[in-house]
């Protein structure tokens, strides 16, 4: 169970959504270096091809949310992208910007348009990481489709046709049934309605598969999720996380 090298860990892992989006503007350089050195060696981004093909972290399709610009993300030439400051301080990072500046760290990305899925295989094949890469998405074609170009040594989450197998199979191996990818990323919720529960993560485990939580923000959460038994847990609330994890002897970044 859990054989990939992404998800090799003795503790549940602690990922920095966004590198952090309560203490830091949100997938810039600055939240990641941030995270980074608060400890934490997993973090969780989203990427975007802009139109000359440039692999960017960012999460919406628009820059206006988040930066002091406006317009779609891939209508722009990364050139262009200059003026637009998230935060209206932080330029927007390239991927691998981030996988070269934290050659320790894994990364869990989101490829938010099936335009990304080619540049971002190129990029985990050109850094050799496929090791510290999990790939997730809300589509289950773009986890097959980058699985397929990178191979076995990828970590894949599970897309949403995948969870919904796992919710409702049976506590079986059978090759027919098991839902694809290595991890389960889920809100811990869904209007107000438990997501992951006991026997969710039993069933996931019993398939092999870890299970994520995202993105969770409050101690009381974060604690009752660990005792669900889940595997990870994403959250814009750096510090708190970390507290927690420190309190149960669980801390697996760095001090």
């Amino acid at each position: 169970m859990l054989d990939k090298d992404f998800l090799q860990s003795d503790f549940p892992l602690a990922f920095a959504h966004r590198g952090g989006v309560l203490d830091f503007p949100e997938n810039s350089l600055k939240a990641f270096q941030g995270a980074y050195d608060l400890g934490f060696r997993y973090m969780e981004t989203d990427v975007h091809a802009t139109k000359d093909g440039q692999l960017v972290a960012f999460h919406d399709d628009k820059l206006d949310r988040v930066t002091n610009s406006k317009g779609k993300v891939g209508e722009i030439n990364f050139s262009d992208l200059s003026h637009a400051l998230i935060g209206g301080t932080e330029p927007i990072p390239l991927l691998i910007e981030l996988l070269e500046e934290f050659p320790d760290a894994k990364f869990n990305i989101d490829p938010k348009h099936d335009g990304a899925v080619e540049p971002l295989a190129e990029i985990i094949v050109r850094t050799n990481s496929a090791n510290r890469v999990c790939v997730g998405s809300f589509s289950d074609e773009r986890i097959k489709r980058i699985a397929k170009l990178i191979g076995p040594k990828l970590c894949t989450g599970m897309g949403p046709k995948s969870i919904s197998k796992l919710q409702i199979s049976k506590f079986t191996r059978s090759l027919f049934s098991s839902p694809f990818g290595d991890c389960a990323q889920v809100p811990s919720k869904i209007k107000g309605v438990p997501f992951i529960t006991s026997e969710f993560v039993k069933r996931a485990h019993y398939l092999g598969k870890a299970v994520h939580a995202w993105t969770i923000n409050e101690p009381e959460e974060i604690e009752y999720l660990l005792d669900l038994g889940v595997d990870g847990i994403m959250t814009d609330n750096l510090s708190a996380l970390k507290s927690v994890y420190l309190d149960r002897g669980i801390w697996n970044g760095r001090s």
